[in-house]
């Protein structure tokens, strides 16, 4: 009997001995707190773009998806002068790329006390983010078969003279028809005198629409939107006629800088830059 009572307490022992060690040597499968290990929290960013760069960019943001796919880019495509107006109105904007620096500037509290170039003392960029993104060019489009034969700038401008052509140009409050404008001042060309050959657009895509349809002889629009619609392109305007054609960008204060810092840098990379080259833009010098 007292043989029997040693033998099972020795196999207590052994049995108690091996659960130990099972218990030192088995894998932990505890949670670590890695953040490489966590997901990243998603995030929609509102983009506030100029309409001439919706091909573009509905391209780059699915490109993006690959290198942050957190991020979800809603964008809104307009004339920067109708986004401008929504952002001063209050509406949500993460990131605003206008088609000019007028826009840019309304917005820009580095600029508060120029009344010229910031007239409502608006301070709703985050100023070191602003950069300037691209340059485009304004051109001279025709319609299919260029029915009327123009040529060049300097030929239109006889033509306004003469009342001899009908034109698609942008409205005064949007980039397109700003830069219109100059090169009318450069040919000394009175905009109220040759209104009844003019038709409007409330921004650059309207303009060629009205290019490609062949409602008009001609248009003036951006290279790039030239090159989106197939147009044909005979005259390209020199700075010297309505200056450089630049695009700046900016992160707007918020909650989601950081992300639109981030989208913002991923434009300026050679994969987006390759992507806006391929329709005529170029890197802002």
């Amino acid at each position: 009997m007292k043989r029997l009572v040693s033998l099972l307490l020795a196999l207590s022992l052994v049995l108690a001995l091996t659960a130990c060690g099972q218990k030192d040597t088995a894998p932990d499968t505890t949670q670590t707190d890695d953040p490489q290990t966590e997901q990243a929290e998603p995030v929609e960013l509102i983009v506030f773009a100029a309409a001439s760069m919706k091909e573009t960019m509905t391209q780059i943001v699915e490109m993006y998806k690959s290198v942050a796919p957190e991020v979800t880019v809603t964008y809104n495509f307009d004339s920067s002068g109708t986004l401008l107006k929504q952002i001063k109105e209050g509406a949500d904007c993460d990131l605003f790329i206008s088609a000019a620096p007028t826009q840019m500037n309304a917005l820009d509290g580095s600029l508060i006390g120029d009344t010229e170039k910031n007239p409502d003392g608006l301070d709703l960029i985050v100023t070191d983010s602003r950069v300037n993104l691209l340059e485009n060019k304004v051109t001279l489009a025709v319609p299919e078969g260029n029915p009327k034969g123009i040529e060049s700038f300097d030929q239109l401008a006889e033509l306004l003279k003469g009342g001899d052509v009908m034109l698609a140009i942008g409205n005064s409050d949007v980039p397109v028809g700003q830069y219109t404008l100059k090169i009318f001042n450069y040919y000394g060309i009175d905009e109220t005198a040759v209104v009844d050959k003019l038709t409007y657009g409330n921004n650059v895509k309207e303009v060629t629409s009205q290019v490609s349809e062949g409602a008009v002889d001609c248009g003036i629009i951006y290279a790039t939107d030239a090159c989106s619609a197939g147009l044909t392109v005979v005259d390209s305007a020199t700075a010297e006629m309505c200056g450089q054609v630049i695009y700046p960008a900016a992160v707007l204060k918020g909650d989601k800088e950081d992300a639109a810092r981030a989208f913002l840098a991923y434009l300026q990379t050679d994969a987006a830059m390759t992507v806006f080259e391929s329709v005529g833009f170029s890197p802002a010098i």
